[in-house]
């Protein structure tokens, strides 16, 4: 893991770094950064060059390409198309979904997956996996529209909650309906999920998996993505071009990478991911998620953020309200006076987090709180929130909680 080591504080002293952030962005893995520096060196043109160097990087961007199917479990049906980001890559699917096809979503979603969509039915965030299933089941049974896609995160990345993703699956799949899943929280913290998902798409973002090179993913079935107009015209895209401008445009995953592809962030996110599959991240998250959560509980003036029951299953991820302390405020005292990163905000799901910052005042104050409808400029009307993964330290949770008190 690359880290910054020591930050100085406010008042001279200097600490290891708490990087309580990693939802927002991780750190890059070493081995991440040891293969782009190894590739470096033979940077060149891919799919548009015979010399070695094209032949090389052509090698390295498609073998990056093959590591992301394998571990998504993808057959010849599906393609992994590389682009931006998670948004970048809902964007695109929203271009290649059929006109005629409703979009079925919950308002507890990042905004990447509540946005892009067109025709759309928005679901009340459910209270618990249950709730979730049966709501979409019940929903699907009544929609008049018989083409439908499901779209739904994984994992919050506001309450670190997972969602019931295979359950949602088989309904979707029961009622004839296909389905897409926000993976950009479930991947850096159990990618040996994500092939047993049942989604039909799947998206997800390699600043979030320690591989910080621009490059994200779109995989799934190819027949919609190959009808599709493509989502950037340009070289690549376009297999023949005649003079009168007519254009043939190509199959597969170029039909929607026009450009010079990101050779760098498709080998480290593929990287990155291949790494992580092979590693038992699950026990020492869960043991430094009960400590902070217990921690969390035992102060008298702060409250988590939660939508399903306190037991439901979560990654690394939590946020929290502390009533009468300015969020931003509180977020930038901690790093310059405790060497502790966190973020203020609504995270880009702000139906979700100003609900659930209303519900958790309510908790502590037993007076409904009327929150208004705030950007992403510091305020009141903001949460906390401490996400965490490799390199986490019981230590770094104790600082937070010991500044906390």
């Amino acid at each position: 893991m690359l880290t910054p080591g020591e930050v100085k504080l406010s008042d001279g002293r200097s600490v290891d770094f708490a990087n309580l952030d990693i939802a927002a962005t991780a750190p890059c893995l070493r081995v991440v950064a040891d293969t782009v520096a190894e590739l470096l060196p033979y940077y060149g043109s891919v799919h548009r060059g015979a010399g070695a160097l094209s032949e090389r990087c052509t090698r390295e961007y498609e073998q990056a390409r093959e590591t992301v199917a394998d571990v998504l479990g993808h057959g010849p049906g599906d393609t992994v198309i590389f682009t931006r980001n998670t948004t970048d890559a809902f964007n695109l699917l929203a271009r290649a979904v059929p006109a005629d096809t409703t979009v079925v979503t919950f308002d507890a979603e990042h905004h990447a997956n509540l946005l892009p969509w067109r025709d759309t039915i928005r679901l009340a965030a459910p209270r618990s996996p249950e709730e979730a299933v049966e709501a979409l089941d019940s929903c699907l049974y009544r929609r008049q529209n018989p083409n439908a896609l499901v779209s739904v995160t994984a994992a919050s990345n506001v309450t670190g909650e997972v969602w019931p993703v295979e359950r949602l699956a088989e309904v979707a799949h029961r009622h004839g309906a296909r389905i897409a899943v926000d993976a950009a929280q479930l991947a850096p913290h159990a990618p040996g999920r994500l092939a047993g998902l049942g989604a039909d798409y799947i998206a997800f973002s390699g600043h979030k998996l320690y591989a910080p090179f621009g490059a994200g993913v779109l995989a799934g079935r190819a027949d919609w993505l190959d009808a599709a107009e493509p989502y950037l015209a340009g070289g690549g895209a376009s297999a023949h071009v005649a003079d009168d401008g007519t254009t043939r445009w190509a199959t597969g995953p170029a039909r929607h990478e026009a450009g010079t592809p990101n050779l760098i962030g498709a080998v480290a996110l593929a990287t990155a991911l291949r790494t992580l599959h092979h590693r038992d991240l699950a026990a020492t998250e869960q043991a430094l998620l009960h400590r902070l959560r217990t921690g969390l509980a035992a102060l008298p003036h702060v409250e988590e953020l939660r939508l399903f029951p306190a037991a439901a299953e979560r990654v690394g991820i939590v946020s929290f309200t502390v009533p009468g302390r300015d969020p931003g405020e509180l977020a930038t005292t901690l790093g310059r006076d405790h060497g502790i990163g966190v973020r203020a905000g609504l995270f880009c799901a702000h139906p979700l987090t100003r609900r659930l910052l209303s519900e958790a005042t309510t908790r502590l104050t037993g007076t409904p709180e009327t929150t208004g409808a705030a950007g992403c400029e510091p305020g009141a009307d903001q949460a906390i929130r401490a996400s965490f993964g490799i390199g986490t330290t019981e230590g770094h949770i104790d600082r937070l909680l010991a500044a906390l008190r």
